[in-house]
């Protein structure tokens, strides 16, 4: 009698994994002001380091491409985990025992920020090649648990800091490490599939010939600026318009904003069917247009904060749909798509966020300013999905 593989264990280890990328993503943000008055680390300097992780993680998205089909899924996804806990240990002892507190720090985070990139590249191929109907709604429980662990790291981290005080933050981060520690051996035996045939995957050349693909680029820069432009600046909004502290401002902004994010992903996965994505999707694009426009134009700091945390919602499908729609478009895309796709999509989640900031300071500092701004990025992925939408009336079905 043959024993079927169990990918309900592969599963597991994926939305693990998701949770492992939220705690290097989130936690050491956490600690931005601990750093700087342990270390008297400039505030320069701190700018630097999610710069640091957003960039190597960036660097890793585009050399997946090369190299993750030969070292192979489960080696890359085990040194991801690896190299995740080692960083993340780093983190908390190396400011100590390096010379410069300021290069220890950074050396943990290009540590542990490999392993994230490495993540955003594997995780959902590894998941699309599971025999699971649906893959639609599973794509999007997946996504949900990196929105569950970013409210994870901010609230157990607070309520962590409120018990035992910020200075043992390093018993904290050793205790964020055991996550992928434990996440390692899961990808160690859990079964994986097979994303493409051997010999089918198309070739990156080809790829990046289609009309499609490059369509499906620019909706995921824009879904990932959409998402990161309100969450990176959730707190400071949230701070300035209500005239709360900073922890008030945490919990309330991306807190919050993390959570509803996660609600839209698990609320798809459990009611949506695959023949409603595309629909589902322009939905989303026009209520985040409208949160953007209510976050930035109201003058009531209640609406304000209602049009922040309800941006998290209209933006929770967009990523993973698009990701779906990917797969649609181009079924032997292979790795290299899936690569790339991350590679669109940070490199949207870093523009974003800097372009409020730049428009921000052009209004003299009004975030307000800046959030209008950044409303095009919902318009752009809204007409986008219509060009798509439209544009299946036309092509061929094997690109579409």
């Amino acid at each position: 009698m043959t024993i079927q593989p169990n990918y309900q264990k592969t599963l597991h280890a994926c939305y693990l994994g998701y949770v492992t990328q939220a705690i290097c993503a989130n936690y050491a943000p956490l600690l931005f002001l601990t750093f700087q008055k342990t270390y008297a680390i400039s505030l320069e300097q701190i700018a630097l380091i999610p710069t640091v992780f957003y960039l190597t993680q960036l660097f890793i998205d585009l050399a997946a491409a090369n190299f993750v089909d030969r070292v192979g899924y489960r080696r890359c996804a085990v040194l991801a985990h690896i190299l995740s806990a080692v960083g993340l240990v780093m983190l908390a002892f190396l400011p100590d025992l390096m010379p410069s507190p300021f290069a220890g720090i950074l050396v943990a985070v290009v540590v542990y920020a490999v392993s994230s990139g490495l993540i955003e590249v594997l995780i959902s191929p590894i998941v699309e090649a599971c025999p699971f109907e649906n893959k639609e709604g599973r794509m999007s429980l997946l996504h949900s648990f990196y929105c569950w662990g970013a409210a994870a790291v901010i609230l157990g981290s607070t309520l962590f800091f409120a018990l035992f005080g910020v200075d043992n933050w390093r018993i904290l981060t050793m205790l964020w490490a055991l996550v992928p520690f434990v996440n390692f051996f899961g990808f160690l035996t859990c079964p994986l599939g097979q994303l493409v045939a051997d010999g089918q995957s198309m070739k990156i050349r080809s790829l990046l010939r289609l009309p499609v693909f490059w369509l499906l680029v620019i909706l995921m820069m824009c879904s990932g600026a959409a998402e990161a432009s309100m969450a990176q600046w959730a707190s400071a909004f949230t701070e300035s318009a209500m005239g709360v502290s900073k922890t008030v401002g945490d919990l309330a902004g991306p807190c919050l904003f993390a959570v509803f994010m996660g609600l839209a992903r698990l609320l798809y996965a459990r009611m949506g069917r695959s023949g409603e994505l595309h629909k589902i999707m322009l939905g989303c694009g026009a209520l985040c247009v409208a949160c953007y426009l209510l976050a930035a134009l109201s003058t009531s700091p209640v609406l304000g904060l209602a049009g922040c945390a309800l941006c998290g919602f209209s933006v929770g499908i967009l990523w993973p749909g698009t990701l779906s729609l990917s797969s649609r478009a181009c079924p032997t895309g292979g790795t290299a798509m899936f690569a790339f796709l991350a590679l669109a999509g940070d490199l949207g989640g870093t523009a974003g966020p800097l372009s409020v900031g730049v428009f921000s300071g052009m209004a003299g500092g009004s975030l307000k300013n800046g959030l209008l701004a950044a409303v095009v990025f919902p318009i752009a992925l809204t007409l986008g999905l219509w060009v798509l939408k439209t544009g299946k009336k036309t092509a061929p079905a094997s690109h579409l």
